[in-house]
C-alpha cells in the first residue's frame, strides 16, 4: 500500500479530492436551492454549509473508532438520490418539513445500523447496481429541463442557452478525449468555470451578489427555521436512507478491493452508522443526506495512495471552503444551461458507474434479468410519468412518486422474493408429469 506522508503532497492529493468531487458537491443545491425558489443569499448559504458538511461528514466517516467510521479513504458528498424527494417535500410541504423528515431519517439510520449490517447480503451487485443505474436515469430529464434554461424559464430552448449547454459538454468530452491525469479528473469542474466565462462574455452572469458577499461566516443549526416533522416526508427520506445506504455498500466493497482490505459485518455496521450521523448533521444545518462519492474511489486508484489522511485533509479543505461565504457566492452566478450541460455527463457517469456494477450480475440467470426489467422500468416509468399515482393519499403519494425510491424498492423485494424462492430449490407450482403415449 502507497503512503505518504510528506505534508505538502498530503495537501496537493487532498485538493485533488476536493477538486474531482467538487462540480458534484455544488450540484446538488443549486439544482434544489432553484427549484424551491431560495433567494440568491439563501442559495449561496446552501452551498457553503453543503461543503462544511461534506468536509465534517468526511472526516466523521474516516475517524475509525469503536461506534462509527468505516476507516476507509472515502469521501462523502450531498447524495443526487435526494435531489428529487426534496424538491417534491419542499414544494408540498415547505422547506423546514425537508429538514425534519432529513433528520428523522439520518436517527432511523443510526439506531437501525446494526441490522442494516446483518442485510449486506440483501444488496448484491444485481440491487446496487440497479439502484445507482436508476438513479442516474431519474436524474437525466433534470439536466435537460437546465440545458435549456431551466424550468419557467422564458428564454427556454434558446439558440444561446443551447449553444452553452452543449459547448460544456463538447468541452467536457475535448478534455477526457485528448487530456490524462489531473486535467481529465477536473474536466466537468473545468467545463463549468470555461462555461460560466464564456456566458459572462454574453451578458449573462451578474457578479455584483459575489462582491456583497463577506469573506468568513459561522454557520448557523436551523438557519430556515424550526424543523417540522410529517409522516409522508419522513417515511420518503428514510427509503432515500435505505437507497443511500444500498449505494454506499456497493463503494465500500469497490474501495475495499482497491485498498485490499476485507470487511466483515461490524465495518459496515460503523459506515452506516457514520453516515447516519451525516444525515443528522445534514438536517441541524439546513444541508442534505449525505452518501460516499463513488468518483474518488476512481481516484484512490488512479493515484494508488490509499491512506485515510489523504482524505483527512480534503475534510479539513472542504470545511475551510464552507466557511468562506464568497466562494459559495461565486457557484450560485453559474447559469442554468451551463450547470445542464455538466449535469449530463456527471449523472451520465453515474449511469455508467451502476452498468459497471451490473457487469458482475450473472445475465444467465432469469431472477437477475426479471429483477433489473421490473426495477428499472417501474423506476424509469414512475419519473416520466410522476401523476401515475395521484390518486393516493398525500403520505402514500410523496413516497411512490418518486421514480429513485420506486425502483430501488422494487429491487430489493424481488431479490428478496426470487433469492428466497431459490433457497427453497423447488418452485411453488409443479406439474405432475403424465403419460399420454396410447396404451394397448
Amino acid at each position: 500500500m502507497k503512503k505518504t506522508q510528506n505534508p505538502l503532497a498530503l495537501t496537493s492529493l487532498g485538493l485533488q479530492h476536493v477538486l474531482a468531487m467538487y462540480a458534484g458537491a455544488i450540484l446538488v443545491p443549486l439544482t434544489v436551492g432553484r427549484a424551491l425558489h431560495l433567494s440568491a443569499h439563501e442559495l449561496a448559504y446552501l452551498v457553503a454549509i453543503d461543503l462544511l458538511t461534506c468536509g465534517i461528514a468526511t472526516l466523521l466517516q474516516a475517524w475509525n473508532n469503536r461506534w462509527f467510521g468505516i476507516g476507509l479513504p472515502v469521501v462523502l458528498g450531498s447524495s443526487f438520490v435526494a435531489v428529487t424527494p426534496m424538491i417534491a417535500i419542499g414544494s408540498q410541504y415547505g422547506i423546514n418539513a425537508v429538514y425534519g423528515a432529513i433528520i428523522a431519517a439520518g436517527l432511523f439510520i443510526v439506531l437501525f445500523a446494526n441490522f442494516f449490517g446483518k442485510l449486506v447480503k440483501l444488496f448484491p451487485p444485481v440491487v446496487t447496481g440497479t439502484v445507482v443505474t436508476m438513479i442516474g436515469l431519474s436524474l437525466v430529464p433534470s439536466a435537460v429541463r437546465n440545458m435549456g434554461g431551466g424550468v419557467g424559464s422564458e428564454e427556454f430552448g434558446s439558440v444561446e442557452n443551447l449553444a452553452l449547454a452543449f459547448g460544456v459538454l463538447a468541452f467536457i468530452l475535448f478534455l477526457n478525449r485528448f487530456f490524462t491525469g489531473f486535467l481529465r479528473a477536473l474536466s466537468v469542474l473545468l467545463g463549468i468555470v470555461v462555461g460560466t466565462i464564456v456566458a459572462a462574455f454574453m451578458g449573462m452572469v451578474n457578479l455584483s451578489s459575489v462582491k456583497e458577499a463577506s469573506w468568513l461566516h459561522i454557520p448557523t443549526p436551523f438557519y430556515f427555521g424550526a424543523p417540522t416533522f410529517e409522516i409522508g416526508p419522513i417515511l420518503t427520506m428514510i427509503l432515500v436512507g435505505v437507497v443511500i445506504i444500498i449505494e454506499s455498500t456497493g463503494v465500500f466493497l469497490a474501495l475495499s478491493k482497491v485498498c485490499e482490505r476485507d470487511l466483515n459485518d461490524q465495518d459496515f455496521i460503523k459506515g452506516y452508522r457514520a453516515e447516519g450521523l451525516a444525515i443528522m448533521l445534514g438536517g441541524i444545518f439546513n444541508a442534505f443526506p449525505y452518501n460516499t462519492f463513488a468518483q474518488n474511489v476512481g481516484l484512490v486508484q488512479l493515484s494508488r495512495v490509499k491512506t485515510r489522511n489523504v482524505v483527512v485533509v480534503a475534510g479539513v479543505i472542504l470545511i475551510t471552503l464552507g466557511l468562506i461565504p464568497k466562494i459559495a457566492e461565486l457557484t450560485t452566478v453559474v447559469p442554468t444551461p451551463v450547470l445542464g450541460g455538466a449535469m449530463i455527463v456527471l449523472f451520465g457517469m453515474v449511469i455508467s458507474s451502476g452498468i459497471k456494477m451490473l457487469s458482475n450480475v450473472d445475465f444467465s440467470n432469469q431472477s437477475n434479468l426479471l429483477i433489473i426489467a421490473c426495477s428499472l422500468s417501474l423506476g424509469l416509468g414512475v419519473t416520466v410519468v410522476p401523476d401515475l399515482f395521484a390518486q393516493l393519499p398525500a403520505g402514500l403519494k410523496i413516497i411512490v412518486s418518486d421514480g429513485i425510491i420506486t425502483g430501488s424498492i422494487a429491487a430489493i423485494l424481488l431479490n428478496i422474493f426470487f433469492r428466497s424462492s431459490e433457497t427453497t430449490n423447488r418452485p411453488i407450482v409443479t406439474f405432475k408429469k403424465t403419460d399420454y403415449s396410447e396404451s394397448k
